[in-house]
């Protein structure tokens, strides 16, 4: 998910509330593992984005590519194109299928150091989670990745925080009243960090897959008149909750 927030506005707000002593939230102390962790992500969010893009270049190479090498690669799987154009030999540079061959195979072979270079980084960050928050990656749908991205919200600090709602507003999963006359009702909140809510996101769909407890919440909440996505919203607020006391639980211990 994207976040479309605006850095230098909040930046400056954030600045402005120190300025003027209204800021009583303590600053994310970034001296042990969620720190850690931070600074992996940052790492494999740019590698993620790099492999993406040379797959989109591999793609794009070859809609015009010279006809026979078309038909040879088309319509392979992408873990069968990678391989195949890596261990393409161009030969000499002298037409342009020989140099098509050329940067298709250093395409491949790009594709291949960023896919090693993304194993590396999550089996760092696999080893590292359980050790911020050990009982956090017990809960059905979390894994290194979603923990990951939920601690880092948090920091190492995480009793800065005043209470489980504080979280959730910081994941963007709190509700924003939109209530109107008679008619009772929440809209989405766009604020907060956005991978930490996709991180929401992704336990609530897990869920959703395979947990019966929450698929008879889904059911009964149906049955009440609500919608698929305002029953999502509900689920990531309480998951919310959940994260929150494993993460407080795992400092106090």
């Amino acid at each position: 998910m994207t976040n479309h927030k605006s850095f230098p506005v909040d930046a400056e707000a954030a600045a402005r509330a120190v300025l003027a002593g209204e800021a009583t939230t303590p600053a994310k102390t970034a001296n042990g593992t969620v720190e850690m962790l931070r600074v992996l992500r940052v790492a494999r969010r740019s590698a993620s984005k790099a492999r993406g893009q040379a797959a989109n270049q591999l793609h794009s190479l070859l809609v015009t590519a010279p006809d026979p090498l078309r038909q040879q690669l088309r319509g392979l799987p992408l873990a069968r194109l990678v391989q195949t154009a890596a261990a393409v030999r161009p030969g000499p540079l002298t037409d342009p299928q020989a140099a098509t061959k050329f940067a298709l195979r250093e395409l491949a072979r790009r594709y291949q150091l960023l896919t090693a270079e993304l194993e590396r980084l999550d089996a760092q960050l696999a080893a590292l989670a359980p050790k911020a928050a050990p009982g956090l990656l017990t809960r059905r749908g979390v894994g290194a990745q979603v923990a990951s991205a939920l601690l880092v919200v948090a920091g190492d600090n995480p009793g800065r925080l005043r209470s489980e709602a504080a979280f959730s507003m910081l994941c963007g999963s709190s509700p924003l009243e939109a209530s109107s006359g008679k008619t009772i009702r929440h809209r989405l909140n766009r604020g907060g960090d956005r991978d930490a809510n996709n991180a929401l996101w992704t336990i609530a769909m897990t869920r959703l897959s395979c947990d019966e407890r929450t698929q008879r919440y889904l059911a009964r909440r149906t049955a009440e008149g609500k919608s698929k996505r305002e029953i999502i919203r509900c689920l990531k607020r309480y998951i919310a909750r959940e994260v929150y006391r494993d993460i407080t639980a795992a400092v106090l211990s």
